[in-house]
C-alpha cells in the first residue's frame, strides 16, 4: 500500500510571503512618490494650457485685433475667480510689476469660461475669422485655490503675459534641470510665464 501525503504551505510561510509583499509595496509606493506625480501632471495641464492661451491670443492679434482695447484694460490684471476655493487677487498683483489691483472675472464657472469676450480673459475669440481655436477657457487644475490660478494681462502696445504657479518639486522654482519658472526668462521667478511680454 501507498500513502498520499498533500503538501503545502505553511502559515507560517504564507505570513513571511505576505510580509516581504508588503515591505516591497511601501518601497514602491515611497520611490514613485504618487502626490507628487500628481503634482507633476497637474503642472503639465498648466504648461499646455499656457500654450494653448498664447497660441490663442497670438493668432486674435494677428487675425483680428487692431486696437490694444481689444485684448483688455492694460492697467489690470485678469484672474478667474469661479473655482470653489476662492482665488486670492491680491497674490496678481505681485505677479505683474507695478499693477495695484486685479479685475475679477466671472462669478460662475461657465462663465468664467466664455470665449467670447466675457470670459476671464476679455478676448472676444469668436472674431477670428477660422473660428475660435479653443472651445472654452482652461482654469487651473486646482479649481483656483489660494495660490494656484492663471492670470493675464495686456499692454497699451498689445502685446501680452499669462502665468500660472506650478506645484510640483519638478517644475517650480529650484526644480533643477526640469524648472520653468526661474528659466522662462519672466520677471517673477516663482511663476511660470508666458506671452510677447515677460517683463509686465
Amino acid at each position: 500500500m501507498s500513502s498520499k501525503t498533500n503538501k503545502g504551505f505553511t502559515l507560517i510561510e504564507l505570513l513571511v510571503v505576505i510580509a516581504i509583499i508588503a515591505v516591497l509595496s511601501i518601497v514602491v509606493i515611497l520611490t514613485l512618490n504618487p502626490a507628487e506625480l500628481l503634482r507633476q501632471a497637474r503642472d503639465s495641464n498648466r504648461i499646455s494650457d499656457m500654450a494653448t492661451l498664447k497660441s490663442a491670443i497670438s493668432l486674435f492679434l494677428a487675425d483680428v485685433s487692431t486696437s490694444s482695447a481689444a485684448l483688455g484694460d492694460y492697467s489690470k490684471c485678469y484672474v478667474d475667480v469661479s473655482g470653489a476655493n476662492g482665488t486670492s487677487t491680491t497674490a496678481c498683483a505681485y505677479w505683474f510689476k507695478g499693477l495695484p489691483t486685479a479685475t475679477v472675472v466671472a462669478s460662475s464657472a461657465v462663465a468664467a469660461r466664455a470665449i467670447n469676450g466675457g470670459g476671464w480673459i476679455p478676448i472676444d475669440f469668436t472674431k477670428i475669422s477660422s473660428g475660435a481655436p479653443i472651445g472654452q477657457l482652461p482654469v487651473d487644475p486646482l479649481d483656483n485655490d489660494a495660490m494656484h490660478f492663471y492670470s493675464y494681462r495686456p499692454t497699451s502696445t498689445m502685446m501680452f503675459k499669462i502665468a500660472a504657479n506650478m506645484e510640483s518639486a519638478k517644475y517650480s522654482n529650484g526644480g533643477g534641470a526640469s524648472d520653468i519658472e526661474s528659466t522662462d526668462g519672466g520677471s517673477y521667478d516663482p511663476m511660470y510665464e508666458t506671452g510677447t511680454n515677460l517683463s509686465l
